[in-house]
């Protein structure tokens, strides 16, 4: 049985040939935009009522949120958009979203 070999088009050099006017040139290069300019919101943690469970980490749709030297979790505002799944997510009520002020 002979293999057939499935021709493939090789991706352009830049993203841009693909999609004009898109805003990503370089493959991995999301760490370059600071998405968080975009929120109304930001989620603001009560250590007190924190138990440390990591939901909202794990929730997190944009993977802003991470681990605290003390064990408490925090977002990165440079990338949270301020969705609020991390507050609807923590059932200790330790997480709220605040207004974003300007």
């Amino acid at each position: 049985m002979e293999k057939r070999k499935i021709k493939s088009k090789a991706w352009p050099e830049k993203w841009y040939e693909v999609n004009p006017g898109c805003i990503v040139f370089v493959p991995g290069n999301a760490r370059e935009y600071k998405t968080g300019t975009w929120r109304s919101q930001r989620p603001l943690w009560d250590n007190k009522k924190c138990i440390k469970c990591g939901i909202c980490y794990i929730f997190c749709p944009e993977g802003c949120i991470r681990e605290t030297e003390e064990g408490y979790f925090a977002a990165d505002l440079d990338y949270c958009k301020g969705c609020g799944i991390c507050a609807h997510e923590c059932w200790p009520g330790a997480i709220t979203m605040q207004e974003e002020e300007e």
